[in-house]
């Protein structure tokens, strides 16, 4: 089961992307590359071989990534409090 979004999570993620886009969008094309290239390849094929805005494409795959990254790390911020 993917990690609930919270609306915090939600909005520092888009305010982040939308300072500069096109820099933000740049910048995750190599944290995902170094985090996790299978996931990175994944997203640049499909933005590649879409009929739509191919940066579109990629944009939307790489918020939704830092917005799962973020829940994540959310939960496992609230998991190890509970443990200590």
């Amino acid at each position: 089961m993917l990690p609930l979004i919270s609306e915090e999570n939600k909005e520092s993620v888009i305010v982040e992307c939308l300072q500069d886009v096109n820099s933000w969008r740049k910048l995750m094309i190599h944290y995902i590359k170094e985090e996790n290239p299978e996931i990175n390849a994944a997203i640049i094929d499909a933005a590649n071989n879409t009929s739509l805005d191919p940066k579109a494409v990629a944009l939307g795959a790489y918020m939704t990534y830092k917005l799962l990254e973020a829940a994540d790390a959310e939960i496992n911020g609230t998991m190890s409090e509970l443990t200590d």
